[in-house]
Order: structure tokens, then sequence, then C-alpha cells
């Protein structure tokens, strides 16, 4: 078995995530108030300051700078949110006749996964009639991004834009990687995305839904580092909906433990 730890990243406080496996770590984000025994990010080196800009990219910061030098090089480090959450397997369509729990659905470090992989990917969105690009361009309404390629390497600069212009994302950040892997994509990304929150503000382009354009900005490059792994495969993850996410019902029961949970996923996403 693999030593594993996922840290659930969340704005709000959600009892369910304390009554998911103890390998799932919630980690309480921003400026509301968590439980002592949870992680939460202003106890250490932080850019709390910033979620509202960079989303859960500031728990990758926090970990970066006070979590890892506590775990070993080939340990394995995941990221997920409260309402998306790992699942054991790929699968094409949803469930819907299983009698299984969600709980015993949810990845396990005893998966024969870890004993091949560097990386564990979301199941790519393929887009039909547009470049990843493109997509980027008509949901925020800017060409920022094109700027952007100028503030990595020359040497990632002329495969970035390759990606860009291809129709594959990869949906993050929300990946799973050995420690040493982790270490190098905060190297390389929190230096990139401070660049392009800094130009994003001085173009007056943090407002609306665009308020989150550095970590926006952020999965796309996250999905370019992820093509440069051989050896790293996709999962299946379940989004959370009310039931799940109540406190009023989960003070009482378990509502992942359910019979019958896992016939809603997994979560299935068309383009």
């Amino acid at each position: 078995m693999r030593n594993l730890k996922i840290f659930c990243s969340t704005i709000n406080y959600f009892k369910i995530l304390e009554k998911l496996p103890s390998y799932i770590v919630p980690v309480g984000l921003g400026e509301k108030q968590f439980p002592d025994n949870w992680l939460i990010e202003k106890k250490g080196k932080n850019i709390s300051h910033l979620n509202k800009h960079y989303g859960q990219l500031t728990m990758f910061y926090w970990l970066w700078k006070n979590k890892i030098n506590q775990m070993h090089d080939e340990d394995f480090i995941g990221s997920c949110e409260h309402r998306l959450l790992w699942l054991d397997k790929l699968y094409e369509e949803k469930q819907k006749y299983s009698i299984d729990s969600l709980y015993s659905k949810l990845l396990s470090p005893k998966n024969k996964v870890f004993e091949e992989i560097d990386l564990i990917q979301l199941k790519p969105t393929t887009f039909k009639n547009r470049t990843v690009l493109e997509d980027f361009e008509e949901c925020h309404n800017t060409k920022i991004l094109r700027d952007m390629i100028e503030f990595l390497p020359i040497s990632d600069r002329d495969n970035f834009l390759k990606h860009l212009n291809q129709n594959v994302l990869y949906i993050g950040p929300m990946f799973i990687t050995k420690v040493k892997y982790f270490k190098e994509y905060c190297e390389i990304m929190f230096p990139w995305v401070e660049k392009c929150y800094e130009l994003s503000k001085s173009r007056n382009l943090l407002k609306g839904y665009n308020n989150r354009l550095p970590v926006f900005l952020a999965e796309r490059l996250t999905s370019y580092w992820i093509t440069k792994f051989n050896k790293r495969t996709s999962l299946s993850f379940a989004r959370l909906g009310s039931f799940h996410l109540s406190n009023i019902i989960n003070n009482f029961i378990n509502t992942s433990k359910l019979p019958l949970t896992f016939r809603q996923f997994p979560t299935l996403y068309k383009y």
C-alpha cells in the first residue's frame, strides 16, 4: 500500500469532509472559521489574502511551504475539492444499477494504480469545435493567455502554445502525483501565476467571473504540465450535491456510506 494524502480544499465548513477516509484531509481556505483539528492555510506561510483570485492554488502554496517537507519524495500527494472526490477507476457511464455506497468507491491507497504511474489526472475534456485557447478566450473574453506565454521559460513556450492550439484539456488543478513532482510543479507554477496576477490586475480584468482569472490561467498551464508525464492515467470523480453536503443530515449519518449512493456517479461532463 502506497503512502497517500489527498488534500481537500474548501472555503466553507462541510461535515462530510470529516467522515471521509483519513487519507482525505480537509484544508480550510479563505476567511471562514474551521475546526481546530483541520489544516487551515492561515496557520503557517501562506497567501490566503489571494484566495479570491487564486482559488485552490492557495492550498497548493500552503502545502508547498508548510507540509511537503514532512513527506517522502516517493509518497503520493493529491488535491480535490469539497464537492469533487476521486473515484477508484475510470467509469464510462453512470452506475445506475449499483447497490454500492459512494464511500466504498472512493480512491484508496491500496489501489494498484499507484504501482504503475507517476501521475493521476481527471478524465480529459475534448472540445469538439474549438481549441483549448479558443475555449479560454470565449469563456473569459480576453486574449491575455497569449501574453502569458512569454512569462514561461523559453524551452516551454512553443510546446505550451502547441498545447493551447489542440482540443484536449486536462482539467485542473486537480491531480495526484509523487511529492517530488509536486515540488517541481509549484516551482514552475507560482512564479508564473504571480506574473499572471499582476498583469491581470494592471489591465483591470479581476472582476466578475474573471475575479479568479489567475486560477483559470493556471488550469491551462497545469494541463500542459500533465502532458509531460508518460506514466499517467485518468480516473473518474464524483461531484457532490446538496444531499451529501448537508451538515444537518451528516450530523446524524454519513451520507457517503449509505447503500445505493454510488448510483448517481461518476459525474460526466459533455462538451
